[in-house]
């Protein structure tokens, strides 16, 4: 899939965001060494634990299926500038790809990129 195709898919999926509380609405899509994409978007509940990012929710979809080699992630807020995964999210990522690519846009379409392991720089490890 060709990133503005991504870039299609993630502006639908941000629809589909549950965030009445923070009114922060998150996307993504998680692309595997097999080619395959899973989405997911922010679950947010009254209790705020409670609360899934579109990162997990993407990763779990991508496990749930058998999938556990994470090539990159996409992933697209209503922000006025693209933003990283929280650091909940970078850790649960960590744990399946530590140099997964990561390509974050805003609500405009402005993008950067990095890899996990430049953002997270030590990851919590047995």
């Amino acid at each position: 899939m060709k990133e503005k195709e991504i870039l299609d898919v993630l502006r639908q999926l941000l629809k589909n965001s549950y965030s009445p509380y923070s009114k922060f609405r998150v996307a993504a899509v998680i692309v595997t060494d097999s080619g395959n994409i899973y989405k997911g978007c922010n679950v947010e509940n009254a209790s705020y634990g409670m609360t899934l990012c579109a990162e997990r929710v993407a990763a779990t979809a991508a496990v749930s299926a058998g999938e556990k080699k994470f090539r990159q992630i996409f992933l697209i807020t209503d922000s006025a500038k693209p933003e990283f995964p929280c650091g909940a999210c970078l850790q649960f990522l960590a744990e399946f790809n530590p140099k997964l690519k990561i390509t974050t846009y805003a609500g405009d379409g402005r993008k950067k990129s990095a890899k996990l392991s430049d953002i997270l720089k030590s990851k919590f490890k047995f």
